[in-house]
């Protein structure tokens, strides 16, 4: 076993009152994929400063070796003094660091490394963030929630990207698909104790599950003892007096261990406040169309909504995702088609921004609006206190203000908030943000169970997978061209449509590629006659090629307007499949007799001279 670069034992410290972190322990070693796991308010970003240097434990040993270096991503980058994006990037490499690797990260990363570090919005503060840890290739990377604000491709790239790394990494994220593709082992932080296993997150939720169950016997097995020993200290007090003061006190101790034990944090107690039953269709757009400029955003695009459905939307930032969901609910109108929206509509709204958080408010005026210490939820009066106490709130923070709270925290209080807001119509963008593992699993359920329509916006794909019953996807992920497809299912539902439709086309492709051959007797269309002129057969091929192209493209037309049908996948998947492959082979057989019939012209005028 190779010895550690990075050891933290017994670390200690408190803010006031219960202690944040009491014996907890962090050991890396060079190759270590390790993922810290823990509630929201446990501790591990704090852990993680401790071991980074940021924040200085009360009391524990923190060994560091002398000649490792360090990189930590924190939630909140700091630009101060960076005139531009690749100024911030470069500032993180050391002595013989390659400055090129900055450029190349930055290029994959969506970023030029001009922007003004000031305008930079959430995804791309994100992505330079990322540049300025990942260029130096440290011994030790420490990842606090990598992929927060990112888009799919690009935590698909950053997965590939850790994997082949050297460094050794610690991440905490809330993206269960991500740590299990990269972590190897786990440690999990829990009432300010760490536990490690040395198996990688696809196996923690088994293993925590199994450990608390052993506890809680424990503490039965305890109890019990304690039954025993107070039923003799009643009864049974004949023996010498030394032996019994031993006993007794004994007992006591006992007694100190049992009321001393702090239980797991407990589970979120929340269902969605519903309001009255919407309409059974909740939208339908027909043929809308949005265009920037010369970009199209959202090309001709129909769907029908209806109450019940769970639709997610998906795509690279900057696909149109948000002005898709604009459009969708009426908030923007489209230059072209038609939005409906159904009736009776109760519509709340989780914003992934947190535009509506003032750092300065209470919890509790902000859970009440301000409104008195009482609020309405699903009909009954409740103190705020308690509904606190349903999302894990402490009855003493409802003084405290909102910028005391962690990133995860705040995204529960507003969990809370849009909770106790009466809807049918579900709008959330971006709601797995900062939740930890517990509180994503409570958000699934009321998702699953919520009667009414949800449409959310996620990059998360574990999260799509356990609730979405449809996913909107761009037509062409790698350059988004305003064209929407919605498939049946989640994430990788639609990844397997997609790869079915590729592998359709690329049969039918073959197919008609053999096909061609066999009938030419094996020899190239645009081979050349050895008499100095076109052949019968070059001569026929340059006149018909253009009829032969104008009809694939009706062809084409014509197998686009049928694919228009939103719901032709959900009835009918084998003909949507085939419809897409013959498409697809159509465009590329145009493509083909385009280059043709350009070869066959120019080798008629080099002939005639």
């Amino acid at each position: 076993m190779a010895p550690p670069i990075l050891k933290l034992d017994d670390i200690q410290l408190s803010f006031g009152g219960t202690p944040l972190l009491a014996g907890a322990g962090l050991q890396v070693e060079p190759g270590d994929r390790i993922c810290l796991v823990g509630r929201n308010g446990s501790g591990k970003s704090t852990l993680m400063k401790i071991a980074a240097g940021i924040v200085e434990a009360q009391s524990g040993e923190v060994f560091r070796h002398p000649s490792s270096t360090i990189r930590y991503l924190e939630q909140a980058p700091d630009f101060d003094g960076y005139s531009t994006v690749q100024a911030y990037a470069e500032a993180g490499l050391g002595p013989g660091d390659d400055p090129y690797r900055v450029t190349y990260l930055l290029e994959h990363l969506g970023l030029t490394g001009q922007e003004d570090p000031t305008r930079l919005s959430g995804g791309e503060a994100r992505r330079a963030a990322l540049a300025r840890v990942l260029a130096p290739e440290p011994d030790i990377l420490m990842l606090d929630e990598p992929t927060n604000h990112l888009d799919l491709p690009t935590i698909e790239w950053l997965e590939g990207e850790l994997s082949k790394s050297r460094s050794a990494l610690v991440l905490i994220s809330h993206d269960r698909r991500f740590l299990e593709k990269i972590s190897t082992a786990t440690v999990w932080l829990d009432r300010g104790q760490s536990r490690r296993l040395n198996r990688g997150f696809a196996h923690f939720e088994e293993w925590r599950d199994q450990v608390l169950e052993e506890e809680e016997i424990e503490q039965h097995k305890l109890g019990r003892q304690i039954e025993r020993e107070e039923h003799w200290l009643r009864y049974g007090v004949t023996a010498r007096r030394k032996r019994n003061m031993r006993r007794l006190g004994n007992l006591q101790a006992l007694r100190a261990n049992y009321r001393g034990h702090k239980g797991p944090q407990g589970t979120i107690q929340a269902s969605a406040t519903e309001g009255k039953e919407s309409g059974k269709l909740v939208i339908e757009a027909d043929k809308i169309i949005k265009i920037y400029g010369d970009r199209s955003i959202v090309a001709p695009f129909s769907i029908r909504v209806h109450r019940g459905d769970c639709i997610g939307l998906i795509g690279p930032n900057g696909a149109g995702k948000t002005t898709l969901l604009k459009m969708l609910t009426g908030q923007l109108a489209p230059d072209e088609g038609v939005v409906r929206l159904g009736t009776n509509l109760e519509i709340a709204v989780l914003d992934q921004k947190r535009e509506d958080l003032n750092p300065e408010d209470t919890l509790a005026h902000y859970l009440t609006d301000g409104r008195g210490e009482n609020l309405l939820v699903n009909g009954e009066q409740k103190h705020v206190t308690g509904y606190m106490k349903d999302f894990l709130f402490q009855p003493e923070q409802a003084r405290t203000p909102i910028r005391n709270l962690s990133g995860g925290e705040r995204a529960r209080l507003m969990l809370a908030r849009i909770m106790a807001k009466p809807s049918n119509l579900l709008i959330l963008d971006e709601p797995t943000n900062d939740l930890d593992i517990e509180t994503l699993d409570l958000l699934q359920e009321i998702v699953a169970g919520y009667t009414g329509t949800v449409i959310l916006v996620s990059h998360d794909r574990d999260f799509l997978d356990r609730t979405v019953t449809s996913t909107i996807a761009p037509a062409n992920p790698d350059a988004p061209d305003g064209r929407w497809i919605e498939y049946a299912g989640g994430y990788s539902d639609m990844l397997a449509q997609r790869k079915g439709v590729e592998d359709e086309r690329k049969r039918v492709e073959k197919a008609e590629k053999a096909k061609a051959q066999e009938a030419s007797g094996g020899k190239p269309a645009g081979s050349t006659s050895s008499k100095g002129k076109l052949s019968f057969k070059q001569k026929f091929a340059l006149e018909n090629l253009p009829k032969e192209m104008e009809k694939a493209e009706k062809e084409i037309a014509a197998r686009e307007a049928k694919m228009a049908d939103p719901k032709l996948f959900t009835k009918d998947p084998a003909t949507f499949n085939k419809l897409a492959a013959e498409m697809e082979k159509l465009r590329a057989d145009v493509t083909r007799m385009e280059e043709e019939w350009l070869e066959l012209e120019m080798l008629r005028e080099e002939l005639e001279g």
